[in-house]
């Protein structure tokens, strides 16, 4: 796509945004973000298996794989990027979470991975969750979700300062 310039010899703001919309793929970005949520899962349950702890910062490097995943494959400026980064990270952060629940009780019990994930019902999987959740879980969820959301954007527009902000409604 050529871009018109200025009599300056560069391109407009409206020029530059109009390319970088046109370069856009949300329908790429959203298969990258859900192979790196489950990529990162797995990645984050394999840890807990192979050293019987239970790392919440984990959660923290799924959301930015899963953003980066959606920056690197969509190439974003829409804020729709950031959010499908952000509902990427947290399904990226749940099965992270369900995995590694049933890798840490695996290995407690000393099962194979697969008999466990075998065995386990609805009722059972649901209890086990129940079981180790923890306070600080919220605080990574809400931590991947905002890494989600902030590095799947390849630029973030900000409104130019002749532009007035919306008046609240009252």
């Amino acid at each position: 796509m050529a871009v018109e310039t200025t009599a300056v010899g560069r391109p407009t703001a409206e020029q530059i945004i109009a390319q970088l919309t046109a370069e856009q793929n949300f329908a790429l970005a959203i298969p990258a973000g859900l192979l790196a949520a489950i990529v990162g899962a797995v990645l984050w349950a394999a840890v807990v298996f192979a050293t019987n702890m239970e790392l919440g910062l984990a959660a923290v490097a799924v959301g930015a794989l899963v953003g980066y995943a959606i920056r690197f494959a969509g190439k974003g400026i829409e804020p729709k990027f950031g959010l499908l980064g952000a509902v990427c990270a947290a399904v990226g952060w749940g099965l992270g979470t369900v995995l590694s629940d049933i890798a840490f009780l695996s290995h407690a019990r000393q099962l194979p991975l697969l008999a466990v994930v075998q065995s386990l019902t609805i009722e059972r999987l649901s209890a086990l969750v129940s079981a180790v959740f923890q306070p600080m879980d919220i605080l990574f969820l809400g931590i991947a979700v905002y890494e989600g959301y902030k590095f799947s954007f390849r630029y973030r527009l900000k409104r130019p300062a002749s532009q007035p902000k919306t008046q609240a409604r009252p």
